[in-house]
């Protein structure tokens, strides 16, 4: 929602200001087809050389994550400790009984509580393989700190192509807009026995394309860029918290300790009350017993 009103906020005030200063979109409105047709053409063009198919794909879902926001909220946050600590605590209990929840995930009794998280292939995987990996004997927490850690770099090198993408498409536009303008300056030049006011014309359709080329820079792929930037940084918290706590309890740690660690290294805006976080664990130990 705040996307789309930071969009209308952009043409409001860009397009408000020219006609408030007394500025005509005649000439803008007759010349956008041909210059959008040549920058914006060109701008999709050069992304389908640079990128393959995946990347592609990728980038145009991502597009949808400046409307949505995050994937995660808070109280999913919360739902991934809970989960956790059912984990842990089995895994203490019973080392034989948590090998059917880790193997089948999708079969579960504990996973399937958790549907949100379910649907997510790597969280589930991250914390399934480091699950399996303690259980055969592969329990130095610095190393497997480490492995994590290198895990999760590569996720989100792999998350952030959409805004590398689209921010290489937004520094090109500014460019493809000089091409487009100086196209309606050849053009303007082969008739240039026109009286003037045909001429002033055509010269300030040419410089739409200048305008164009930068006002879809900056004002909305770059931004899209860094909205999709901000928005994979902010969901990559999720597997950071599943790192601590798994960590923690690769440390021996308290099942509890453990789960207080991972809400205290989860970013204040997102992370769950003490309060919040004591009331759904009591709920998992009275669903358990």
């Amino acid at each position: 929602m705040l996307g789309i009103v930071g969009i209308l906020v952009i043409f409001a005030m860009v397009f408000g200001g020219y006609l408030a200063a007394g500025g005509k979109l005649g000439i803008i409105l007759k010349s956008l087809p041909f210059e959008l047709m040549m920058i914006g053409g060109a701008a999709v063009g050069a992304f389908l050389v640079s990128n393959d198919m995946s990347g592609v794909k990728h980038t145009a879902k991502d597009i949808g994550k400046v409307f949505k926001g995050p994937k995660w909220k808070p109280d999913d946050y919360r739902d991934l400790l809970c989960l956790l600590f059912e984990l842990i605590r089995l895994a203490r209990q019973n080392p034989v009984a948590i090998e059917e929840h880790i193997e089948s995930p999708e079969e579960s009794s504990i996973f399937s509580k958790y549907p949100k998280i379910l649907t997510d292939k790597e969280a589930v995987a991250l914390i399934s393989d480091t699950m399996r990996s303690a259980s055969m004997n592969y329990d130095d927490p610095h190393q497997v700190e480490e492995v994590l850690e290198k895990r999760m770099e590569a996720t989100l090198h792999h998350s952030m192509h959409s805004s590398h993408a689209l921010q290489t498409m937004a520094d090109g536009l500014p460019a493809l807009g000089i091409v487009a303008a100086v196209l309606g300056v050849i053009k303007t030049m082969a008739a240039i026995d026109q009286p003037p006011e045909i001429l002033g014309k055509m010269i300030g359709g040419a410089l739409v394309g200048t305008f164009l080329g930068v006002f879809l820079a900056y004002g909305l792929v770059g931004p899209f860029a860094g909205k999709v930037k901000a928005v994979v940084e902010e969901d990559s918290h999720f597997y950071q918290l599943i790192r601590e706590v798994l960590v923690a309890n690769l440390h021996n740690h308290a099942a509890n300790i453990c789960i207080e660690v991972g809400r205290q290294n989860t970013p204040s805006h997102i992370r769950p009350s003490f309060s919040d976080l004591e009331e759904a664990l009591k709920s998992v130990k009275q669903g358990a017993a």
